[in-house]
């Protein structure tokens, strides 16, 4: 085959063996790399109804054909598991300069199963697996596990992700870091690992796969950089960042403020973009091969933060810890960002919980919690989350274990477990049916149907013709995590261009309906994975709040007709019963 290796690693921590397995084309050909394959390995691999954080869980980094490539947007891998945040389907990606390394081992993917008895790392190379006992490191934070790993590997070129402190503590919220910034944030992955006692995975090697026909693929590398010279979207990520958004939602209405009670934030302009240019040093970073440079590598210049140094913060930390934490500053927003790296967490879960027990507490419900606006106090019970103690032993379990035990249920907000971004879908009503269905809970980024809204290509207030509209993009991106592409090339690269990267890529000629019929195939895959894990059409639903509390002085609200409706035309669309049910199951 061109575009694969056509084999995968597997791992097996429990007796410190590994394996190398070889997978028939048909597999390729009907779901690709990248989600596709992880997908297809975790339909198959993990048996229904396992714990999470046992052995019986399976680990699968994935690449892409694309991966590895001089495309630009090409340099993320992707993660699955079943998640311990959810009990269902966990997709997460990474951006930074592991991708391309992971690539070089010569494996589509690598499989990480099983559960060692010690601390243990794993370099993995074209040339053999080493397994490295990781009790030094044990209780680092993550900059110090790379680091560390890294030297004691001491391979030029090579690649490390690991987790910190949460992951180790089981914190089901816990994510995978490497290039010290960069996350494979959502849905617990990093638990996964600290369950089986990995710290680290070490990537390099010199292998090199194939491209059917290089130079397709490089014109189609430069009609995309073509496409890019001019475009305003790319000025902006280019300028800001993602922290443009923080302007846009706020214009919007929909930028979520004091734990999702208000759809703006007074003091917004305080954790703008603009604001971050202004008062700190702001250097540009990209990808390799990316001429967006949207990573932004920030350095407080001043105050007790000064000299403290990240790439961020992004649009998603700022709303999860300036907007619904009521944290009016950029440089206390990037301490907490920075904490949450270093220790390993999502910032957007642990950004929710924290503001949900600063509302909480507001209310009169709990008692010993921040109050909005307290910084010092959010990092302390940050600190205490990731090592499961105190106050933060019960937040290390996730918001439906803490509404549960706290009486919170008619507070929290969340679908399937997992805390939504930074969009509010009581004004881009859209929103709610991309949190609602996406398998991996209140997801954002399965089809970033924000733009669509916000651009005008649909009014965001309406339900009608958002489920067909939704679907075209939620296929089209779901190619792109099979290749892996990051999805803010969305505006970039269309199908025909999917058509053309594919068969430079694998020589493969898709037409464009073969390629949405594959990305059908591949979403209905994690519909099978959740639905034999027991979730129903009644999973599919948001926060009673979104329904019964409307923000912008009355104004904006999403009602449970309106959402049934977009969720009764998406099924049909999809070609499953009226419970979400695929055929034949």
């Amino acid at each position: 085959m061109y575009g694969f290796y056509g084999r995968l690693l597997r791992l097996n921590l429990s007796d410190r063996s590994f394996a190398v397995e070889e997978l028939p084309e048909s597999v390729y050909r009907d779901y690709l790399g990248g989600k596709g394959l992880g997908t297809y390995l975790l339909l198959r691999d993990v048996e229904p109804g396992i714990d999470p954080l046992s052995p019986a869980n399976k680990l699968i980094i994935t690449a892409g054909p694309a991966t590895g490539t001089l495309l630009p947007g090409s340099s993320r891998y992707g993660v699955f598991s079943k998640s311990p945040l959810t009990g269902l389907y966990a997709e997460s990606y990474a951006g930074g300069r592991v991708a391309p390394a992971i690539r070089r081992t010569g494996y589509d993917a690598v499989i990480v199963e099983g559960a060692s008895d010690a601390p243990v790392y794993v370099e993995i190379s074209d040339r053999g697996v080493v397994f490295r006992d990781a009790s030094h490191l044990w209780g680092k934070d993550t900059y110090a596990t790379e680091d560390a790993v890294l030297a004691e590997v001491g391979q030029k070129g090579a690649q490390a992700v690991v987790i910190g402190p949460a992951g180790e503590n089981l914190v089901r919220f816990a994510c995978i870091e490497n290039n010290y910034w960069r996350s494979a944030g959502r849905t617990g992955m990093g638990a996964v690992m600290g369950s089986k006692k990995l710290k680290a995975l070490v990537f390099h090697g010199e292998a090199r796969c194939e491209a059917a026909d290089p130079a397709l693929l490089q014109e189609a590398a430069r009609r995309i950089r073509e496409k890019g010279r001019d475009n305003p979207g790319v000025k902006a990520y280019q300028t800001y960042g993602t922290t443009v958004m923080v302007g846009t939602m706020n214009g919007a209405m929909a930028f979520p403020a004091r734990y999702w009670s208000m759809g703006t934030d007074p003091n917004w302009e305080n954790l703008s973009g603009d604001k971050l240019l202004q008062n700190f040093e702001v250097r540009a970073r990209a990808c390799p091969n990316c001429f967006l440079t949207c990573g932004k590598l920030t350095t407080i210049k001043e105050g007790k933060y000064a000299g403290l140094k990240l790439e961020g913060p992004e649009y998603e930390t700022i709303y999860a810890f300036g907007g619904l934490c009521g944290i009016n500053r950029l440089d206390e927003v990037i301490y907490l960002n920075d904490l949450c790296d270093r220790l390993g967490m999502d910032t957007i879960t642990a950004g929710n919980l924290v503001a949900l027990m600063m509302e909480a507490g507001e209310r009169g419900r709990v008692k010993g919690y921040p109050a909005y606006g307290d910084a010092e106090g959010a990092a302390r019970l940050l600190e205490d989350i990731a090592h499961a103690r105190g106050p933060g032993e019960l937040l290390a379990q996730g918001i439906k274990r803490v509404a549960t035990e706290l009486g919170l249920e008619d507070l929290a907000i969340h679908v399937k477990g997992l805390e939504p971004a930074g969009y509010d879908p009581r004004v881009l009503k859209g929103m709610g049916l991309a949190y609602a269905t996406s398998p991996r809970g209140a997801c954002h980024l399965r089809a970033t149907f924000y733009k669509p809204e916000l651009s005008g290509m649909i009014d965001p207030s309406t339900t009608e013709g958002k489920a067909a509209l939704f679907i075209e993009f939620e296929n089209r991106l779901t190619v792109f995590n099979t290749m892996i592409f990051c999805v803010f090339f969305r505006d970039l690269i269309h199908w025909d261009d999917l058509v053309a990267m594919i068969k430079g890529a694998t020589g493969w000629e898709y037409t464009r309906e073969e390629l949405a019929r594959l990305a059908d195939r591949i979403v209905t895959a994690t519909r099978l994975f959740n639905t034999r894990e027991g979730a129903t059409r009644a999973d599919d639903m948001l926060p009673a709040r979104f329904f019964n509390e409307p923000i912008n002085d009355g104004r904006d609200i999403i009602t449970r007709q309106e959402l049934d409706t977009m969720l009764d035309d998406y099924y049909r669309l999809r070609g499953w019963d009226q419970n979400g049910v695929p055929p034949g199951n």
